[in-house]
């Protein structure tokens, strides 16, 4: 088990990095540790309503800069770029092909389980939160990606790696370009944020600041 102590440095290590240290990258076993969190996240369900495109290709980098306002310095110096993808409605509606798929294939759930998981499943996003639209389906399936963003940040951190999470960019100029450029079919996908890892430039230039704790949590 890792030391509270190491695990509460770790954060404070973390920062949203402006800027990386271009001649500096992450090995292999780096990225695919990271990448392993994102892997091992928790999702409502189990269903894991996500995929992640890492951008290593320039030209691709650069055609990201011009619909991504937030991004362009990290993507000249990060050592591994990151996009996040949520699954959309046709995928993850409670009948879709990929949630039955899900439940048979890699679940493994015998039949009377699926039934049962179904009908719990079904009854979430009808009665319990109210998932009735397109828009709604998709804000949910991207609550449970920035789980694994959370973990693939922690991960890094507690390696000593840097990372910044962005969420400055078009998100419909994004996607269209996602579409043509990427091979991202945006029926089913769209994007939820980007994420860069590498090694710092620079120390932060101010210490982090946060609200006392006993502001933000309230016992009863």
């Amino acid at each position: 088990m890792i030391p509270k102590k190491e695990i509460i440095d770790a954060f404070e290590f973390r920062h949203a990095t402006k800027e990386f240290d271009a001649t500096k990258k992450l090995t292999e076993e780096d990225i695919q540790f990271i990448l392993q969190a994102a892997h091992l996240s928790p999702s409502s369900f189990g269903f894991e309503p996500w995929h992640f495109i890492v951008v290593q290709d320039p030209a691709l980098r650069e055609l990201l800069k011009p619909v991504a306002w937030g991004a362009p310095l990290k993507l000249d110096t990060a050592s591994h770029f990151i996009l996040g993808l949520s699954m959309k409605a046709p995928m993850t509606k409670w009948d879709s092909e990929y949630i039955a798929h899900m439940m048979k294939e890699v679940k493994q759930f015998p039949k009377d389980v699926i039934e049962m998981y179904s009908k719990f499943y079904r009854e979430f996003q009808e009665r319990d939160f109210k998932l009735d639209s397109d828009k709604k389906l998709f804000d949910w399936a991207s609550k449970q990606t920035y789980i694994a963003l959370g973990n693939m940040m922690t991960a890094a951190a507690l390696h000593g790696i840097d990372s910044c999470p962005i969420e400055g960019f078009d998100q419909e100029k994004t996607e269209a370009l996602l579409a043509n450029e990427f091979g991202v079919d945006t029926t089913k996908y769209g994007l939820s944020y980007m994420v860069a890892f590498g090694h710092r430039k620079a120390a932060p230039a101010h210490p982090k600041t946060r609200r006392e704790l006993a502001s933000i949590v309230t016992w009863k």
